[in-house]
């Protein structure tokens, strides 16, 4: 058995985000004795991003749990095939499969509201401040504000670019089902649980599952530290 008291976990963001949207989940799960970090990748590149996942692994203990909120999903789909990460954590979250792109998997469900807040300029994908209420309607205003101002823009054709590796199937999972989501089709979300097989927890929320439904999104968690050897 490791010495160690409990995984590492490594909170990996999507789109219109960086990695403040964890704080909720941050600070109790330290309090619980997990080593927490953050990817902080810029949205540039599929690849620079994964990059960023595969060097922020190395700032902590293995084992790992890998938590991806999104894109984050598409993120920790591939960088969780390395062999520091023992488990995964999907948050209404893409989890595209080998032959798949992040925007390949949107395409194969209906358009969700978001995407008609959102505008393309200087090569990056802008969230309207109109956007904000399908995005994380259920959080209270001042939370709303806070998601507009770190809402970072991605890449115009990130979501079209791959990066190979599938850890969901090989690496136990559980995803977080937000019902209520306007952002990632809840019916794609329902779709990519059942086909890796993951632990699903459900929950009436916006996309946005770690801000308004925290306990919803440690429970998960919790859930898969319980399937890493020797923990």
């Amino acid at each position: 058995m490791s010495s160690q008291a409990k995984p590492s976990i490594v909170l990996v963001h999507g789109i219109w985000a960086d990695g403040s949207c964890f704080s909720k989940l941050i600070p109790p799960l330290r309090a619980e004795g997990y080593e927490v970090i953050t990817s902080q990748h810029g949205l540039d590149s599929h690849q620079g991003d994964y990059d960023c996942v595969i060097r922020t692994l190395g700032r902590v203990s293995g084992p790992v749990i890998l938590v991806g909120h999104s894109y984050g999903g598409s993120l920790i789909t591939a960088a969780g095939t390395d062999d520091r990460v023992a488990a995964l954590v999907y948050i209404a979250a893409l989890a595209p499969d080998e032959e798949e792109t992040s925007q390949g998997q949107l395409d194969k469900f209906p358009v969700t509201d978001v995407f008609q807040h959102i505008e393309v300029a200087d090569g990056r994908v802008w969230l309207l401040p109109s956007g904000v209420e399908p995005f994380a309607g259920d959080l209270p205003d001042a939370d709303k504000q806070v998601v507009y101002a770190t809402a970072t823009a991605p890449a115009a054709d990130l979501f079209n670019q791959k990066v190979a590796g599938v850890a969901w199937r090989s690496k136990p999972s559980v995803f977080v089902l937000a019902r209520q989501d306007r952002t990632v089709n809840p019916e794609l979300q329902r779709f990519a649980a059942q086909r890796m097989g993951a632990t699903t927890i459900e929950v009436e929320s916006s996309h946005v599952a770690m801000l308004s439904h925290p306990d919803v999104v440690l429970e998960a968690i919790r859930t898969a530290a319980k399937t890493v050897p020797g923990f």
